[in-house]
């Protein structure tokens, strides 16, 4: 049986804005790329964690400027321009799918209220850490307890070190007590190596809150 769930952990992309993973499908489709193609070029094999341009970044090793570049010369190296700045602008059409994900929020500023202690934890960008908070219908401290950056701390997800130092944020709380949310499989995986309990997030946002709420009750 599963333990009394104390904390929340959440990604961000793909949680409570669209998929990164769906725009660069997309937007492969435009350049004549399958998915597979677009996303090995922008994102290298996500669920490892190694040195393709996109994950040095997500760690903070590298630039965004220097990974486009970095990018660029292997979209060229099959025939292709693969400008991710291009890819960011289409992505912030329509604020990443943000404003769908009103239930959700509404979800976390109960969870808050409710005594939860709540986390972010994110693969992200250094160049991207106002963006994304903007996002946010209310400032991040009035609805996280913490953040947990990769582009910051150097580690990203699936690493384990990563969610370590999440349980590290929250002490007194065991692995078995936190519940986390994220919409790539690898990194649910990961967590769930851990002991966390976990949910693995799809486009519905009503569906991951009905979701939160069954583990609850």
């Amino acid at each position: 049986m599963s333990e009394e769930i104390k904390a929340v952990l959440f990604d961000f992309g793909g949680v409570f804005t669209d998929s990164p993973f769906a725009a660069v499908h997309a937007f492969g489709e435009d350049l004549g790329l399958k998915p597979e193609e677009v996303s090995t070029i922008v994102f290298g094999t996500y669920g490892l964690d190694g040195d393709h341009p996109w994950h040095q970044l997500e760690r903070g090793e590298i630039s965004l400027d220097n990974a486009r570049e970095l990018i660029l010369s292997r979209g060229r190296q099959s025939g292709v321009d693969v400008d991710i700045y291009q890819l960011f602008a289409r992505m912030a059409e329509n604020n990443a799918g943000a404003g769908e994900r009103e239930p959700l929020f509404e979800r976390v500023i109960r969870l808050r209220e409710d005594g939860y202690q709540l986390g972010i934890v994110t693969n992200n960008v250094k160049e991207f850490g106002d963006g994304w908070r903007s996002l946010l219908p209310m400032p991040i401290d009035e609805l996280f307890h913490f953040v947990i950056d990769s582009s910051a701390v150097g580690v990203r997800k699936p690493d384990s070190r990563i969610y370590q130092l999440a349980l590290q944020e929250l002490e007194g709380i065991s692995a078995q007590q936190v519940l986390f949310l994220d919409d790539y499989q690898a990194n649910v995986e990961a967590a769930q190596a851990l002991g966390l309990q976990t949910i693995l997030v799809n486009e519905d946002p009503l569906e991951t809150v009905r979701r939160i709420d069954q583990l609850l009750d």
